[in-house]
């Protein structure tokens, strides 16, 4: 066999395996949209036309499966980013991250968990998701907190947890009639400065 013969046979396997790959990662989009993050695994491999071992060769674990999904997702929301970015007021740039990060959170039902876990093991694929959208949300507020819209105490962990929440909540609460506005100002009761008494001074 000779080395032409070789080449061209480990470059058609590659170009397998990226087809596999999009196929899986395409037919987990709609499961996922469809079913939420339980979504099952050996019911996407089967509709990709793979095995499950060919499934976990290119993503070892759901959470790897869900990370490599929402990129297109990370996408959209970084667009937002850039566009709160320029606006000119803090406090309407701080919420209109808060409203963008929290679409981003109901991208596929029961997704909050998954990324609440993240946030507390640094191994989880999603740990990276994480991490940026902890430091745009750190950006916002500091912006917001420099220039008094925000209270000092507040920090950008609590933000995020607190849209990670309204996330969460927000397909049940509408269920009982509470509106997504109404949850989005209880979260801005709790950053506004002036809203609400500082509960840290003193401390």
């Amino acid at each position: 066999m000779t080395s032409d013969v070789v080449s061209s046979e480990r470059s058609q396997l590659r170009a397998d395996a990226r087809r596999n790959r999009e196929r899986i990662l395409h037919t987990a989009m709609r499961h996922f949209s469809a079913h939420g993050i339980n979504a099952s695994l050996e019911e996407i491999a089967r509709e990709a036309g793979v095995g499950a071992g060919t499934l976990y060769r290119h993503f070892p674990s759901r959470e790897a499966l869900l990370a490599a999904a929402l990129k297109g997702e990370q996408e959209e929301l970084l667009a937002r980013a850039s566009e709160a970015r320029a606006m000119a007021d803090p406090d309407a740039a701080l919420g209109a991250w808060l409203a963008a990060l929290q679409d981003y959170l109901r991208t596929f039902n029961g997704l909050p968990a998954p990324v609440l876990a993240a946030v507390k093991e640094q191994g989880s694929p999603l740990c990276l998701s994480c991490d940026s959208l902890s430091s745009l949300t750190s950006e916002f507020l500091a912006r917001a907190q420099q220039d008094g819209h925000a209270r000092a105490s507040v920090t950008s962990s609590e933000l995020f947890l607190g849209a990670l929440a309204i996330a969460w909540v927000l397909d049940r609460a509408e269920a009982c009639g509470t509106t997504r506005q109404a949850l989005e100002t209880l979260l801005a009761r709790g950053y506004l400065a002036g809203a609400a008494d500082d509960e840290r001074q003193g401390r």
